[in-house]
């Protein structure tokens, strides 16, 4: 164990974490440092939680003294012995101390969900003021549901890790301003071009080659379902489990009733709802309902599903790479989630809205078009003037590949690649 310590500790030599990509969360983190509560960083698997959290370790070396702080990556498989017990992690804290001659003052706990138990711990931890701040990360939304959220009541704040928006990629390749976005617009392209097919997780990203991108995202993705979602939930029908998974992946965007999924994979829709709610939980899919102020017709309604990151429809569902259309949609789909811009539905009455994006009291609707021309403008401007119309919307979008121009006085088209200029900036 202490070996182990050791090399995940690193900035116990007063050394800063190299060679990290930038996270606009970090700001949201450190802006609530002086919160008592346990912080808590919940997102898929490699999405870049434990970059944050080497983020974090990088802030706190300017303030506080780098023995007193402890990470530990709750993967390693040198801390086995933790998984069966949470109480082990008070032995891990004392030989850390034991090491460090200092007294723990910060805690982060990577992927705590490992660890039977953990809940008490940290409870524990927090109301005796063992730590001055406990941080821990996890990879499934049921981390604060049941249980865990009674134990945990009203010691916590919630923070979720999303893999690199679009402006996160701009930033890391040296594209800050309006400005250096036009002036690069090829270079642009070809970035959106590859996050279209390969997404943006941070590992995937900075590898160039191809086959080795396919090879990260298949491990992500077994890891995912196997871990996250087969093991976490036991999950005896595996097989059932992995077909629906699959047929999702091949079908994002498309409407589906419980009785239709249930159908296609000769399952029923009672273990349908179940894997899906799984699925959601390992945030690799976020299922999105049909917008109505009745919440039971919201219920009874068709419904569509996005995934968490493009590149899992390119490497799973072998279809989807001539579909530029529908990888446009979900990319426009996970840009809304990581800029936490409100509630996310889709319209459909006769016509279909592709995304009507609810900001309070204020609604947006949005259609997503990889190009636009003379058979298509007309179909993309009926389904959003009749959810406009419908739902008394006063601002319209076309969310297109590289296609601008102001349509009426309430519908603009704008290119995804400026997406954060000329959409974005109107809803911050």
């Amino acid at each position: 164990m202490e070996k182990a310590l050791i090399a995940q500790n690193r900035h116990w030599n007063n050394e800063k974490y190299p060679n990290l990509f930038s996270r606009s969360l970090l700001a949201s983190i450190t802006k609530k440092m002086q919160a008592k509560e346990v912080h808590v960083l919940l997102g898929v698997r490699r999405s870049g939680k434990s970059t944050l959290f080497k983020l974090l370790i990088n802030y706190l070396l300017e303030k506080a003294d780098p023995l007193a702080i402890l990470y530990v990556n709750l993967d390693d498989p040198f801390f086995s012995e933790v998984w069966r017990d949470a109480k082990e992690l008070y032995r891990v804290v004392e030989t850390s101390e034991k090491i460090t001659k200092k007294k723990i003052k910060y805690l982060l706990l990577d992927e705590v969900q490992n660890i039977n138990g953990w809940e008490r711990f940290v409870k524990s931890a927090y109301d005796a003021d063992i730590f001055k701040k406990i941080f821990i990360t996890g990879s499934n939304s049921s981390l604060l549901k049941g249980n865990y959220a009674r134990l945990l009541s009203g010691r916590y704040i919630t923070d979720y890790v999303y893999p690199l928006s679009f402006q996160e990629i701009l930033n890391a390749q040296g594209i800050h301003s309006y400005k250096d976005l036009i002036s690069a617009k090829p270079r642009v392209l070809g970035i959106l071009d590859d996050i279209l097919l390969y997404g943006s997780f941070p590992e995937v990203f900075k590898t160039e080659d191809r086959d080795l991108k396919r090879e990260i995202l298949l491990n992500y993705y077994e890891t995912i379902i196997f871990k996250d979602c087969i093991a976490n939930h036991n999950v005896r029908d595996i097989k059932t489990f992995k077909e629906l998974a699959f047929y999702l992946i091949s079908n994002i965007s498309s409407l589906y009733s419980y009785n239709s999924l249930a159908r296609a994979v000769k399952s029923n829709e009672n273990t349908v709802r179940e894997f899906i709610n799984i699925l959601e939980d390992s945030f690799l899919m976020f299922e999105v309902k049909n917008f109505s102020y009745s919440i039971k017709t919201q219920s009874r309604s068709k419904k569509k599903i996005y995934c968490i990151d493009n590149s899992f429809l390119n490497t799973i569902s072998f279809k989807f790479s001539d579909n530029k259309g529908k990888l446009l949609e979900n990319l426009v789909f996970t840009e809304f989630l990581k800029n936490n811009f409100g509630e996310v539905y889709f319209y459909q009455e006769n016509k279909e809205c592709d995304f009507i994006l609810k900001q309070g009291k204020k609604l947006y609707a949005i259609q997503v078009s990889y190009e636009v021309g003379a058979p298509n403008l007309e179909r993309e401007m009926e389904g959003l003037r009749s959810a406009m119309k419908k739902l008394n919307i006063q601002r319209g979008y076309i969310i297109t590949y590289d296609t601008e121009m102001q349509l009426d006085e309430k519908i603009s088209m704008v290119p995804f690649w400026k997406i954060y200029e000329e959409f974005f900036s109107i809803l911050a």
